[in-house]
């Protein structure tokens, strides 16, 4: 377990702006929205979000020191800038993990820190699985292994007894003879014809999790759960990739793959009372990957805005800085 929570604790850097962005076509199909912020010359970053679907954050940028990173972001296929919006075709695992790959070339980057939470985790873990010589950190935040188990969990029974209300709301959407699977019928809607179909699971799915993503609760909402076009593409691309099980090989593919890891500096914040992906997922990882560190916030769900979730990543990007040598 890494450190100890500070006396008081840190908060987000001022917020920052992009100092440069494009529209990068990644195939015949998908442009991504890219941008860079921080010093042009500063230790070079890759922060990437959740969902899958979820699109990029401003406050994002601001769990970097700019006078010590240069930090990259995109808007995964599909989600917030990129286009086009909601498209599922050519949209996987490994084609973000090329499109990483792609980012990093375009800007001559030898080297990177790789940040990334909840579905960010899952896509940092299959890149560096993939390409651990091009990663010179990992800092992780609500570990997502996409295992089925995990699923299981938050769409099907587990979290429902934490959260039996907002449970009750995403289930209305889905008759009784269909909701021995949700993940089937919830794929059903969304990929509709109809759009006031898909419309409606896609809102019902979206608030599920933007209920249950902090401790406080659904009152805590993120307002961006309640807009159509950002709940239209983090539902059906959510949906898309758990029912093809993250495009993986095997279930647990990823931590198969941590021998190729473990010598890549990694430091992990996962908080206790994380209902969308539980502290026994980082505590798996921790398990297989000794050297990485992990810090337990007693006091935090999922999100990454909770305090003690910025405190211990403003520490670890922090810390990164202060450790580099790429």
């Amino acid at each position: 377990m890494y450190g100890q929570t500070s006396p008081r604790r840190r908060d987000l850097y001022p917020a920052l702006e992009a100092f440069h962005s494009e529209m990068l076509p990644v195939s015949a199909l998908h442009t991504l929205y890219v941008e860079r912020s921080g010093n042009p010359k500063g230790l070079p970053a890759v922060a990437l979000h959740g969902g899958p679907g979820g699109g990029l954050s401003p406050e994002m940028r601001r769990f970097f020191d700019p006078a010590r990173y240069l930090v990259v972001m995109m808007d995964q296929r599909g989600c917030g800038r990129s286009t086009p919006h909601a498209e599922l075709r050519e949209n996987t695992t490994w084609d973000l993990v090329a499109d990483i790959e792609r980012v990093r070339e375009r800007y001559g980057i030898d080297k990177w820190l790789v940040f990334g939470g909840s579905w960010g985790s899952t896509l940092a873990l299959a890149y560096a699985a993939k390409h651990p010589e091009r990663v010179a950190g990992l800092v992780l935040r609500g570990i997502f292994l996409l295992r089925k188990s995990e699923i299981n969990w938050f769409y099907q029974h587990g979290a429902s007894h934490i959260f039996p209300d907002a449970f009750a709301r995403y289930a209305s959407v889905i008759p009784e003879d269909e909701r021995g699977d949700f993940l089937a019928a919830f794929n059903k809607r969304l990929t509709s014809p109809d759009w006031a179909t898909r419309l409606a699971a896609a809102r019902a799915w979206s608030r599920w999790e933007g209920e249950t993503i902090s401790i406080a609760g659904p009152n805590a909402l993120p307002s961006r759960f309640n807009e159509d076009r950002f709940v239209e593409a983090f539902a059906r691309i959510e949906n898309h990739y758990f029912v093809n099980n993250g495009f993986f090989e095997q279930d647990g593919w990823l931590l198969d793959q941590v021998p190729r890891m473990r010598q890549i500096p990694c430091r992990i914040a996962h908080g206790r009372y994380d209902m969308c992906t539980p502290l026994s997922n980082a505590w798996d990882l921790k398990q297989r990957w000794p050297e990485a560190e992990l810090e337990i916030i007693h006091d935090a769900g999922h999100s990454s805005l909770e305090p003690g979730i910025v405190d211990a990543l403003i520490r670890a990007t922090d810390w990164m800085a202060d450790k580099a040598s790429w």
